[in-house]
């Protein structure tokens, strides 16, 4: 049977694990030809030697139910691998239709003693990181006249939380963000919304 999303590509960023696999096998179930990235690591955004496990297994995943999919392992955090990922879906699928801003990494602490390093970690990851993927994103979108953004923010950037400053501020970002893109992109036939899920573990 016809999927919804015949004939479309996916890039979904942080798709290794958690809600971004399950995006990403539920786009794939619809017919959408998949770019899984993960940088791989921990929730508080470390890396080991199994690095790439998490993008690997969940294309494997799709491809054992009949989808197409391929890994991506770059940061979202660096522009030039944001770029990369973008062009990783036009040269392997023939093009880009939507783009999932999910990946993201934890450092919770409570606020005076949270660190610099922590703030810039997650404030990169979230939020730049969200703005690199959909900036490299938005001309392939212009250009074709259609395209979707999806963001993911959070309870905790809507109404705060305890020990997540960062992260609170980074995902209340990423909701203005996302607003600023649809008032931006709509002229060319690109949408961008926001989903704000809420789950006790990734």
């Amino acid at each position: 049977p016809m999927g919804m999303l015949d004939g479309k590509v996916a890039l979904i960023t942080g798709a290794g694990r958690g809600i971004g696999r399950a995006m990403a096998e539920a786009l794939a179930a619809e017919g959408a030809r998949v770019i899984v990235n993960d940088l791989g690591g921990g929730s508080q955004g470390e890396a080991g030697d199994e690095s790439q496990a998490p993008a690997l297994a969940a294309v494997q995943a799709i491809r054992a139910a009949g989808g197409e999919a391929e890994a991506n392992f770059g940061s979202v955090a660096d522009r030039a691998d944001a770029g990369a990922m973008v062009e990783q879906a036009r040269d392997v699928f023939g093009g880009l239709d939507i783009e999932v801003n999910n990946a993201g990494v934890l450092r919770d602490a409570i606020f005076h003693k949270m660190s610099w390093e922590d703030w810039d970690t997650v404030i990169d990851v979230h939020l730049t990181g969200g703005f690199n993927v959909s900036r490299h994103a938005a001309p392939v979108f212009r250009e074709q006249g259609s395209g979707r953004f999806i963001h993911f923010t959070s309870t905790s950037g809507l109404i705060g939380n305890f020990g997540q400053a960062n992260y609170a501020a980074a995902k209340l970002g990423i909701a203005a963000l996302s607003k600023s893109i649809a008032l931006d992109m709509s002229r060319f036939g690109v949408t961008s919304n926001c989903i704000a899920p809420f789950a006790r573990s990734r």
